[in-house]
């Protein structure tokens, strides 16, 4: 299995962060960082989606070893997808090299 780190985004309606901590955690992730953030989702991805979006929003990210990413999304979206009250999506992308870990992680 390849060495690395992946940086997990999950955005999900404001108050459900400690859900996708707990989700996470359980996969292995050690914690992460939530922002604060607003959607500008209109009424035409609302119809198409068939949900109502909530503007106020919280994004959690988090660093995971490769070999958990994928059950940390799948947890995610178990636990605050689109199909939930969280109406959460979720999503990952590379990292090369990051500081302030207690070492450089490099792949």
């Amino acid at each position: 299995m390849s060495k690395g780190y992946e940086m997990v985004f999950a955005i999900i309606n404001s108050g459900y962060s400690e859900e996708v901590m707990e989700a996470v955690k359980a996969c292995g992730a050690t914690g992460g960082t939530v922002i604060n953030a607003r959607g500008t989702a209109n009424l035409e991805a609302e119809k198409f989606f068939g949900i109502s979006i909530s503007s106020e929003k919280e994004i959690v990210m988090i660093i995971v070893k490769k070999e958990i990413k994928d059950s940390v999304l799948k947890a995610i979206y178990e636990k605050v997808g689109l199909s939930t009250p969280g109406q959460g999506i979720a999503f990952s992308l590379p990292v090369d090299e990051a500081v302030g870990l207690g070492k450089t992680i490099e792949e």
